[in-house]
């Protein structure tokens, strides 16, 4: 048997050759990854930082989303660079498994934090005239700690029952570290690691999804009802409000539940290169597809960001 501790590195098996290729993909990566950073999230989280109107608990919220996207991404791409310019994919084992508690925990985060976004529209819809009284600030400050805390707490541990295992081998089969691929490179049984395994899912996606549902539920029968007795303008700026948190949900689902299925099941039929794309779609797609929708959907941040660039354009012309 082989400790974990004298695994110094891991290869990372699903990387191939692409020859010259490899240059056009880095600067694909690159420049997606530089669009992600500043043109999108940095900008809006100095957006609703920078303009006091924005202080209100769901543009809080929003902004620590798009904090977790700058976390998530800066914890994959770095990474996919260096790899793709590489002729050996290896990667050391503290680099792996820092990787990993990286990758979980944005993953973790995203889900706690939409369960939170979907409790705020939840009481901005159904209880409109209290809303100031049961989203106080001390409580935003509650939820968004609690949002950040639990999943590093939950992950953290996961990440130390993986590190302590004894491993007998160091391929792992897709692009980046992930829990699954090394617990089964494990030597023997790992029942402890899939109890708790067990616990923290339940915990950091089991309960978030939950709220999601159940609030949602009862967002529905509110909007059902001003569909059948509401102005057209109360039932527009319902479905408004919803429509970009229910579309970032389904899109980081859909990413989520691949990366499950394709981790856990035989997936030779699915070609390479789309098992990659797909693999990775939650951890590029998402930090791109949420301030995007979020930017546009969201009329007060629209317009500041619309009142910007024709100021920064204006600017530009007078010099």
């Amino acid at each position: 048997m082989i400790n974990s501790t004298q695994v110094s590195y891991f290869t990372l098996a699903a990387y191939f050759d692409t020859g010259v290729l490899k240059y056009l993909y880095f600067l694909l990566i690159m420049s997606l990854y530089i669009f992600i950073v500043f043109c999108a999230n940095l900008l809006l989280i100095v957006v609703i930082c920078m303009n006091r109107s924005l202080h209100e608990p769901m543009y809080l919220f929003l902004c620590s989303l798009f904090v977790n996207e700058l976390y998530g991404s800066t914890g994959l791409f770095p990474f996919l660079l260096v790899q793709i310019l590489s002729d050996i994919h290896t990667i050391s084992a503290p680099f792996c498994f820092l990787q990993m508690f990286c990758v979980y925990t944005y993953g973790s985060v995203e889900f706690t934090n939409l369960a939170v976004i979907s409790y705020d529209r939840y009481l901005a819809i159904c209880y409109p005239l209290q809303y100031h009284v049961h989203m106080t600030s001390n409580k935003v400050i509650v939820l968004i700690a609690v949002t950040w805390s639990l999943p590093f707490f939950a992950v953290f541990v996961t990440t130390l029952l993986s590190a302590s295992l004894q491993l007998c081998g160091n391929i792992i089969n897709i692009v980046y570290c992930d829990n699954y691929s090394i617990i089964k490179l494990a030597c023997y049984e790992t029942r402890v690691n899939d109890v708790y395994e067990l616990i923290a899912a339940s915990l950091t996606f089991c309960v978030p999804v939950s709220v999601i549902f159940y609030t949602y539920i009862k967002i529905l029968k509110v909007i059902l009802k001003v569909c059948f007795s509401g102005s057209k303008q109360s039932r527009q700026k319902a479905v408004s409000t919803c429509t970009p948190h229910l579309a970032s949900l389904l899109n980081f689902s859909f990413g989520n539940c691949f990366e499950i299925l394709q981790s856990r099941y035989n997936t030779k039929s699915v070609h390479s290169v789309l098992k990659t794309v797909l693999s990775l779609y939650y951890l590029t797609c998402q930090p791109l597809f949420n301030p995007v929708m979020y930017g546009l959907k969201m009329s007060k941040i629209y317009v500041i960001c619309k009142r910007l660039s024709l100021c920064h354009l204006l600017v530009n012309v007078a010099t």
